[in-house]
């Protein structure tokens, strides 16, 4: 009784097992996908395919143009703060 039990485990932890390794091959493989098609929007678009690339052209897109882009012009300090919490007491 206790060989079959054991035999039932393997088998069961060696099909858990197989379905981990698709599941991790078809992750793999769809992120080479994705990169591929990266490289291919890139090269046609003519800029440099890369991680410094892209983070460049992300931070570039994000930042403010011109001076005093991130001030709100003639609102007050108080008004512009940001108050996570508010402290009351509860009764």
């Amino acid at each position: 009784m206790n060989l079959i039990q054991q035999i039932l485990r393997a088998v069961l932890f060696l099909i858990l097992a197989f379905f981990g390794l698709v599941m991790a091959f078809v992750f793999m493989a769809s992120t080479a996908l994705a990169i591929g098609v990266l490289y291919i929007v890139a090269r046609l678009k003519g800029r440099p395919f890369g991680v410094k690339a892209y983070w460049a052209e992300r931070r570039r897109s994000a930042m403010p143009t011109g001076p005093g882009a991130w001030s709100r012009g003639s609102q007050p300090a108080r008004e512009r703060d940001v108050t996570d919490i508010e402290m009351r007491e509860i009764p």
